[in-house]
């Protein structure tokens, strides 16, 4: 997680952090552990309702990177060797490796990146990242 981006969620053994801005609705959470994940209740993320190691490999599913976590040891997500992009049928880019992100504004996000995706139509008000504006829409998100 590096420097924490978005609101954190902290258990005894895993904090898990979430940036509203990056979640593209992919759900991979909600169907992962939803006694962890559970949108209808507040808050909506648990960390403790599951063991630690299964909430970090739910975590590492999400596509977008909304969702990261740091194991009470300070272990974070290791990044996937080699980096790979992969383009969704509707332009999106998915990265997932050691990443550096710079934004629209030319600012470099603090940290290390492990999963990322990005804006393939230029649409996006969230640039780099996807935020579903565009073309993408009416997709359904990875």
């Amino acid at each position: 997680m590096g420097a924490e981006r978005g609101k954190p969620y902290r258990g005894h053994l895993i904090t898990v952090t979430f940036d509203a801005r990056r979640c593209l609705h992919a759900a991979e959470c909600v169907r992962g552990l939803p006694q962890v994940f559970d949108t209808g209740r507040r808050p909506w993320i648990s960390p403790d309702a599951a063991p630690a190691d299964e909430v970090a490999e739910v975590v590492r599913r999400c596509p977008s990177g909304a969702l990261q976590y740091r194991l009470a040891d300070g272990t974070t997500e290791r990044p996937d060797a080699p980096t790979t992009v992969e383009r969704t049928g509707d332009g999106r880019l998915l990265l997932r490796g050691d990443l550096r992100i710079t934004t629209a504004d030319g600012e470099s996000v603090p940290g290390t990146e492990t999963r990322v995706m990005l804006c393939g139509c230029g649409a996006s008000g969230n640039q780099p990242y996807c935020d579903l504006s565009g073309s993408c829409k009416a997709s359904e998100a990875s």
